[in-house]
């Protein structure tokens, strides 16, 4: 592989990992601000174990657990991270008077 494939690769590397970063760390503040009564209402996880899904995926994704680039543990923190965006957060919002 030449020079320019390699540098191509690392920085799609580290982009992808900011995005799911970003992504997760998004969906955690918002869990941490929700009102825990009405996460019986947006499925059967309670706000804790959704901020301990999130949290954790979050710490595995950024200290590089799971192999090189984004690996098992960044993939199961991008997943998660969208189930709780794309499926929890309307609930939840459909649930309480919180506009965000």
């Amino acid at each position: 592989m030449n020079n320019f494939a390699l540098t191509f690769e690392g920085y799609s590397t580290m982009v992808i990992l900011a995005v799911v970063g970003l992504l997760t760390v998004v969906a955690l503040v918002h869990c941490a601000i929700q009102r825990p009564d009405a996460f019986p209402t947006a499925g059967p996880l309670s706000k804790g174990v959704w901020l301990a899904i999130l949290a954790g995926t979050l710490l595995l994704t950024t200290l590089g657990f799971g192999g090189g680039g984004l690996g098992i543990f960044g993939i199961i923190g991008l997943i998660a991270a969208l189930v709780y965006l794309l499926d929890i957060r309307p609930a939840l919002k459909d649930a309480g008077s919180n506009p965000w």
